[in-house]
């Protein structure tokens, strides 16, 4: 399923901005300016090109500050226009790690550079971003005007495998099982997605509409409850409450999506798509496992993780500097 266009929103408890995370996604511009530690626009120096003089570069980072997030979460800037210095604008970016660990960019095109570590965050790390653009040349006539720090933290590990050939979810926090659910997946033409997947947006209610998939008017659901987005393209992990609670652990019926028992109107603490909700938070890994579909675009979403750590770092512009 995918959801249809809804209005910009803050999440007040996380600091999260939903632009910034659908920017880093591919899916709305990029914010005209970045929000650092106290909330503000990020500085510009002044004798930098502007628009009268040149094109400005600014930056888009996702998460936001001040948040805590999974362990999966890593950190995405997305640039208002396409970097051809690749190493100079990677240079003026610098993400570190408290316990340290090394982290390393990414390029996913011309706009987009992702940060992760070989491994997951280790909970209650505190991940910091340094930009230091002012006076960056990213391309012929574009400079850089942003400097600004950032700081977020990684609270606990919380990994869930779907099973599709179980139609099972197990999640385990903290190296701890804390809980199964029978699901539904992709039927067998809409197969789910394989690989590993990083919670990037959470809604309690929204729109799906099959068209804007593509899938022309095969559905229009007004109130799915307990949307969790992990896909650019659409694939999400939500309550279903229009499916027979008999599906659920038996066969797989949806357009792509993975599917858990819930409610109309979400409101039924007992059912597994609340329960799933209500214990995850954005950065949470969903690993898909036995879908008959191949692994998802590293790109598709922030789900670097699918890349290796010998692929990952050579993506990097400063591999072998």
């Amino acid at each position: 399923m995918s959801i249809a266009p809804i209005p910009d929103r803050d999440d007040q408890q996380t600091g999260w901005s939903r632009r910034g995370v659908l920017a880093a996604l591919g899916a709305v511009p990029v914010a005209a300016a970045l929000t650092g530690l106290g909330g503000g626009p990020a500085r510009a120096a002044a004798g930098v090109p502007t628009a009268a003089t040149g094109k400005t570069l600014t930056a888009s980072v996702t998460p936001g500050a001040g948040g805590a997030y999974g362990v999966g979460m890593p950190v995405s800037v997305t640039f208002s226009h396409a970097v051809t210095d690749k190493a100079a604008v990677e240079r003026a970016i610098r993400v570190t790690a408290d316990p340290g660990v090394e982290v390393v960019g990414h390029w996913f095109g011309d706009t987009r550079l992702d940060f992760r570590p070989e491994k997951y965050w280790a909970p209650g790390t505190t991940v910091t971003v340094r930009l230091r653009l002012t006076g960056v040349r990213a391309a012929a006539g574009v400079h850089g005007t942003q400097s600004q720090d950032l700081a977020f933290r990684i609270g606990r590990a919380r990994i869930s495998t779907v099973d599709l050939a179980e139609k099972r979810m197990t999640v385990v926090q903290d190296g701890r099982k804390v809980a199964a659910y029978p699901v539904t997946g992709g039927n067998a033409d809409h197969a789910t997605w394989s690989g590993i997947m990083v919670i990037s947006e959470r809604l309690e209610e929204t729109r799906m509409e099959s068209s804007t998939v593509g899938l022309g008017h095969e559905y229009d659901i007004a109130d799915v409850p307990h949307a969790q987005r992990l896909t650019a393209s659409g694939t999400f992990v939500h309550g279903n409450y229009w499916t027979s609670a008999s599906v659920f652990g038996h066969s797989n019926s949806t357009h792509g999506c993975i599917g858990l028992h819930d409610a109309k109107g979400g409101d039924d603490e007992a059912t597994a798509g609340h329960a799933f909700y209500t214990g995850s938070r954005l950065g949470d890994v969903v690993v898909v496992k036995n879908s008959g579909r191949r692994t998802v675009d590293p790109a598709n979403g922030l789900n670097g993780w699918n890349l290796s750590w010998k692929k990952w770092k050579a993506g990097s512009a400063l591999a072998g500097a």
